[in-house]
Parts: structure tokens; C-alpha cells; sequence
């Protein structure tokens, strides 16, 4: 479970005092080279960012590949980087709860690029009324994150405004065209059955923009997760819609929604990429590839072999 913030807080003033002792010589700025440093929260942002930075600046991810973003506790080399940086980007609209206690060990000015996004609010739990902070799961916003990004870049090198114009506008492009795609790819599903059923509720974005009905387990990571209510809940939303596939995150434990599936007969489909991007050599090494990715799985989920109400398929999940 996560830290309360006064805990975290402590512990990282506590930390950064330990590591600045240690210290005994300044260290070099930036490593090896003398280009500025971004800092992003994840690395969905990070992606983004070197997407617009190019060779200008040197961009890395607090988290790494994989991590779990809601409830991050930063490291001894988190402050350590975050005091090397020059420009912390963020996700905002509380998707970072550990951040503030970050920054205060810190200098770098810090954006947050989610400013300008049409939110969506959160619908129940403990943050019921707060918007979904997963605005980058539809590409629909991608070019306002982008825009984010080419202003912040743009007040910390101010020589570079020209390529970060250049390199922003042929990104929106590209993920224009993905979006494009992605709506394309999700207009094939059947109307029966147009209905995305996951672990926890970051794709309100995407279902609002390609008009999918959303369902989930639980609002937020770092909630109650996967509860007798919710699963029973869940459960009977797939049993009347005749719902063929459920999903779940990469991030999260999948029991839950493995329960759903195994009680309604449903498949398990392929595992969504939301709050972190793979290894290079994974499926998802960028920002673009996880769209692509998710469209994909949820398509090939949601798009049956047989028609709906089977009656056969139902008698033999009956035995």
C-alpha cells in the first residue's frame, strides 16, 4: 500500500539529506554531457518528449519500464536525478499523488501537461467527483499534450523554439494518423457487443471518443482493488450484455478480472497498456505503439467469432 504523504515526505527529506552527505564532491551536471535534462513522470510522457526534443535535450523517465505509476515512491536516484534536472514534466490531475513531495527536494521548475484537456470526472471510490487523470489513453488529446510539451521545452531553450516547432507539428501528425486508425479499427466492432470491460477505469477518454460503453472494476489504481462488490458487479454487467471479452492492465494484478471471466464464461484478452510503455524490445517500446497495441486488442476482443447468446457456448460454461 502506499505511503500516507506525510510518511513519504519524511522519508524523502530524510533520504535527500543522507544523499547530499554521501556527496562529498559536487557531482557533474547531466552526467557526460552538457545538454539540459527533462525529467518525466513516466514513461508514456518521456516518449513524447524526446519525440519533440530530438538530439536538444536529453529526456529520461523517473519510472521505468513497467512501474506502476499511482502509487510510486521515488528512490535515492530519483532525487538525485531530480537534482541534476532542468525541466520536470508531469501528467497532472492527480495521477501523480507522490509528486509534491518530490518536488520540494527539488529545484527544476516542473509542467504539468495535461492544461487544456476536456476532463472526464471520476464516477465513484474515493476520488468520485476528481477527473480521470488518463487523458493520453485517447490520441484525440495527444496533440494538446504535445503543444504542453513544445512550450516547456521551449522556455528552457529558448534556441531550440524552431525544431521544437517542427518536430511537434510532425508528431501531431503522426498521431493524428494513429487516431485515425484507431477509430477505423474500433468502428469494426458489432454494436452488441461494444463494450469495454477492464480493471481499472483509464480508458474513459478512448471510450468517450470511439463511442464505447466503459465498465470497470475499480476508478483508480491504489483503491480498493478487485472486491467482492466489484467483481459481482462486473460480473453481472458481462452476463446481460453478452460481453465476449474482458482486459486487463500491464501494470496491475489480473485476479480479479480472471475471477469475471472464469464465472461468465468470457474471454481474458490480451493484456492493455496504459500507465507504462514496454522494454524496447516489447510490444509497446512508444507512445504510438500503445495505441496501436490496445486498439488491436480490444478490436480482436470485442469482435466475436460466433454470434452472440451462443447457446451451445453457454450450455458447455453451464457443465
Amino acid at each position: 500500500m502506499p505511503r500516507t504523504a506525510a510518511t513519504t515526505a519524511t522519508a524523502l527529506a530524510t533520504t535527500l539529506a543522507l544523499t547530499l552527505t554521501a556527496c562529498s564532491t559536487p557531482r557533474t551536471p547531466h552526467h557526460d554531457e552538457e545538454r539540459p535534462l527533462v525529467l518525466t513522470t513516466f514513461t508514456v510522457l518521456a516518449d513524447m518528449t524526446r519525440n519533440i526534443a530530438g538530439n536538444r535535450l536529453q529526456v529520461a523517465s523517473l519510472t521505468r519500464p513497467g512501474a506502476e505509476i499511482h502509487g510510486y515512491e521515488p528512490t535515492p536516484d530519483d532525487l538525485v536525478r531530480g537534482n541534476e534536472a532542468d525541466l520536470i514534466l508531469q501528467n497532472g490531475l492527480g495521477l501523480e499523488t507522490w509528486l509534491t513531495q518530490f518536488t520540494d527536494q527539488i529545484h527544476a521548475p516542473t509542467h504539468t501537461l495535461t492544461e487544456g484537456i476536456d476532463t472526464i470526472p471520476i464516477t465513484s471510490g474515493n476520488h468520485q467527483g476528481q477527473p480521470n487523470p488518463h487523458a493520453w489513453m485517447s490520441p484525440d488529446n495527444g496533440p494538446t499534450y504535445v503543444d504542453n510539451i513544445q512550450k516547456a521545452l521551449t522556455e528552457l531553450d529558448p534556441e531550440g523554439a524552431h525544431h521544437y516547432e517542427q518536430t511537434a507539428q510532425n508528431y501531431k501528425t503522426d498521431i493524428t494518423q494513429v487516431g485515425t486508425d484507431l477509430h477505423n479499427a474500433l468502428t469494426e466492432v458489432p454494436e452488441h457487443t461494444r463494450a469495454l470491460v477492464t480493471c481499472e477505469g483509464a480508458f474513459s477518454y478512448l471510450a468517450r471518443d470511439t463511442g464505447l460503453t466503459e465498465t470497470y472494476l475499480w476508478p483508480t489504481n491504489a483503491e480498493n482493488e478487485g472486491t467482492p462488490q466489484q467483481i459481482a458487479s462486473v460480473t453481472q454487467f458481462v452476463e446481460d450484455n453478452d460481453i465476449p471479452t474482458v482486459f486487463c492492465e500491464t501494470t496491475v494484478n489480473d485476479s480479479a478480472q480472471q475471477a469475471v471471466a472464469h464465472d461468465t464464461g468470457a474471454h481474458m484478452g490480451e493484456p492493455l497498456y496504459v500507465d507504462s510503455l514496454s522494454p524496447p524490445e516489447g510490444p509497446v517500446p512508444t507512445y504510438l505503439d500503445l495505441l496501436r497495441h490496445d486498439a488491436q486488442a480490444i478490436t480482436q476482443g470485442l469482435t466475436p467469432t460466433q454470434p452472440p447468446n451462443n447457446q451451445d457456448e453457454k450450455e458447455d460454461h453451464q457443465e
